[in-house]
């Protein structure tokens, strides 16, 4: 992914309160009678149309990023690829709507609901009558519970990525007919709604063998408006034809076709008539927006040669023609290629004119990670003073308001504008404040124009071949792997007001001369400066990443905190960096979930020492933690009543914010090329695809009105 996204549901998952005395945390918004949650920022915009106005027949061919190792949603190295092909041809008894929030999928489902909560928790489900898989069985208990003993976790034979709420099933059966299962839960689960979405069939999940091997490369049995009918490896697409035995509304498109296709070819693919649908980046999208404009319009130009000022033209045309004949050929060689470019791009450009950007806003968010397991960020009050610096709104605005998209600051780590468990909690930090960032500072003990120890010629040729030995240099910093024992950053110290007058125990001796240029030196204590590694990928799809990199650095800058900038291949940034702990200061992504009582926990779960040492974080990059939030979480996956387990992540949010080891951003953008007369498909936002309605308008006929689909309400 270009923003270096991960999901949260790709990994398997007597507790204290903090004391009184320590960080306060302000009223939590929603306890009123007002809902906090809002509106998404963004609504669906997909060119809706009746479906009626739709051709019947027709391939799509979409852009993906790769073609899946597994079509099973449910192993460790499922992609996005993997999820939208489940999306297209297996059941889901829950959808997302338009808001991010579940809904009943009534093509499945008749209801859905508890039915008993003492002793147990019980969920009936009454399925639809006509729901048949591919081969003709009826869909029912069987299916239901061979997926919940594949992933309950209690049969280590099969390979699966998570269980979670699958192991708090106590037993399924069917109920007073075929169509009704009963769920019976050993403990309560209020996300019970993202069970069995999707639902594999009892043939992949029925033995260890099948789950792990049957639906890697295929699937059989299926039971959507598409089926797969091939996955062709070596042309790296996956073809889903029509389900001859779909009982709902019949797929308009006879073909899917998704195409791996890298992002930065994306552009000259639409405009060679190979592509109908591909999620673009920002020049893409720059590129598609003027070509559909009037060739009368005045634009900015762009293309080949188009940064060349006059000067450079006239200089290069005087070099072409000059008396220096070697210089000349290598100059007219130039020339014509670039004439060539400039042609083969107007060329595209005129393609592209049949094109259009649809865009939303991603359900996922930027976050700035501070890696709060070892160095300065170890300490709480200098992971508050990078907060503190951070005007988060000019972040947002650079990033989404050249694209035309709402400009807001995400307000909580759990939820997204719009979602249910949505508030914007971030008063527990607090917004920009430069004095209040410095204060922090200086009662953590870092001062401006302290002394910096110089280390000396023998101590750095100490290392191997002369490399230093202690880890100063951009690529070498923070190489050591977090100490378990004694750098855990959990409950730790709370911040407490600073001293007045400056920080205790940070002074040079008496009589000691006052630092020259004192207001503009960095910071430093212990001989040692201020200075965070932040890495980022290198790759060209990440060039929002590092121009947001940039305006943080410079906001840290104001208030002392130097940065070093280390590119890393974008292979290696996730596995070798983040996941290792080696950063400081790192931007990537997470999606928004629905349920993140269930999907969060691992992301935000108190780092625990394991038995040989390491340090088990579940997904916590970041290596920040407290019992506070554990406890608020198991509360809130255990609470029946839904407003009270959105109290309890809302205020598990407000304890996250306050530890600022994440520091949420901006809501990602999403970017969308579509060819003009393809309707019901583009930026889907929060919601679902309804693959059965896509396809291209009847030669006449027009969409219909408004940016969202069906089911879906823009804001």
């Amino acid at each position: 992914m270009s923003q270096h996204g991960v999901g949260p549901r790709a990994v398997t998952r007597s507790v204290a309160f903090l004391t009184a005395g320590v960080l306060a945390v302000p009223a939590l918004a929603g306890c009123g009678s007002e809902d906090p949650s809002g509106k998404p920022l963004a609504g669906q915009d997909v060119q809706p149309a009746p479906r009626d106005r739709i051709a019947d027949g027709g391939t799509l061919r979409w852009a993906v990023d790769s073609v899946p190792d597994t079509l099973n949603t449910f192993q460790s190295d499922a992609d996005a690829t993997t999820t939208r092909v489940a999306q297209a041809v297996l059941p889901s008894m829950f959808r997302m709507d338009a808001s991010g929030r579940p809904e009943r999928n009534a093509d499945y489902l008749e209801s859905a609901e508890v039915v008993d909560t003492e002793p147990k928790q019980v969920v009936l489900y009454k399925l639809s009558q006509q729901a048949v898989w591919s081969d003709g069985r009826e869909i029912g208990a069987a299916d239901f519970a061979a997926q919940w003993r594949a992933l309950s976790g209690n049969d280590t034979a099969y390979w699966t990525a998570r269980n979670a709420g699958y192991d708090r099933i106590q037993k399924i059966e069917r109920g007073d007919s075929a169509l009704e299962v009963r769920v019976t839960f050993s403990r309560p689960y209020a996300d019970w709604r993202s069970l069995f979405s999707p639902l594999y069939p009892k043939d992949v999940m029925g033995t260890p063998d099948s789950f792990n091997d049957g639906a890697r490369k295929k699937l059989k049995v299926t039971a959507g408006p598409f089926k797969v009918k091939k996955v062709d490896r070596k042309d790296e697409e996956i073809t889903l034809t029509r389900n001859p035995r779909w009982w709902g509304a019949p797929a308009r498109l006879s073909e899917i076709v998704l195409r791996t296709v890298p992002r930065d070819k994306r552009a000259a693919e639409l405009a060679a008539g190979t592509l109908d649908l591909a999620e673009i980046d920002p020049a893409a999208a720059r590129r598609i927006t003027l070509a559909a404009r009037p060739h009368s319009t005045t634009s900015p130009l762009m293309g080949p040669g188009a940064d060349r000022s006059a000067a450079e033209s006239l200089e290069s045309w005087a070099v072409a023609n000059g008396s220096d004949e070697e210089a000349a050929d290598e100059e007219t060689v130039a020339r014509k290629k670039l004439r060539k470019a400039a042609v083969k791009y107007a060329r595209q450009q005129r393609a592209l004119s049949g094109f259009e950007v649809r865009k939303s806003l991603e359900p996922a968010y930027t976050q700035l990670a501070l890696n709060g397991a070892e160095g300065p960020l170890t300490d709480e009050r200098v992971r508050r003073a990078v907060a503190r610096a951070l005007d988060r709104k000019e972040l947002a605005q650079a990033v989404l308001k050249p694209l035309g998209l709402p400009a807001v600051p995400v307000g909580s780590h759990l939820a997204l504008s719009g979602q249910a468990h949505y508030a914007d909690n971030s008063g527990a930090l607090g917004g920009q404040d430069t004095k209040e960032a410095q204060a922090l500072l200086a009662d953590a003990g870092w001062v401006r124009g302290g002394p910096v120890k110089e280390e000396k010629k023998e101590e750095e040729a100490a290392g191997p071949e002369g490399e230093k030995a202690d880890d100063t240099g951009e690529d070498n910093k923070a190489q050591d792997g977090p100490d378990p024992a004694g750098h855990l950053a959990q409950d730790g110290k709370q911040y407490k007001a600073p001293h007045q007058g400056g920080a205790p125990g940070a002074y040079a001796p008496r009589g000691t001369a006052a630092p020259a240029n004192q207001e503009s030196a960095p910071l430093a204590k212990n001989g040692k400066p201020l200075t965070l590694r932040f890495v980022l990928p290198s790759g060209p799809g990440s060039q929002t990443l590092r121009t947001v990199a940039d305006r943080i650095s410079r906001m840290l800058e104001r208030v002392g905190i130097g940065t070093e900038i280390s590119k890393v291949s974008d292979e290696s940034y996730f596995k070798d960096h983040i996941a290792s702990g080696q950063y400081d200061l790192a931007l990537y992504s997470w999606p928004a979930t629905a349920y993140p009582a269930t999907d969060a926990r691992p992301v935000f779960a108190k780092p625990v020492p394991a038995a040989d040492g390491s340090l088990n974080i579940e997904q916590n990059y970041t290596r920040v933690g407290t019992d506070q939030v554990d406890q608020l979480f198991d509360e809130a996956v255990a609470t029946l009543d839904e407003g009270e387990s959105r109290s309890l992540i809302r205020k598990a949010d407000s304890r996250i914010w306050a530890a600022a080891g994440s520091i949420p951003l901006f809501q990602r953008p999403q970017l969308l090329a579509a060819r003009k007369n393809l309707v019901n498909a583009g930026a889907f936002g929060f919601g679902t695809p309804v693959y059965e309605d896509m396809g291209f308008l009847k030669k006449g006929a027009k969409p219909a009105s408004g940016p969202s689909a069906k089911g879906s309400s823009a804001p």
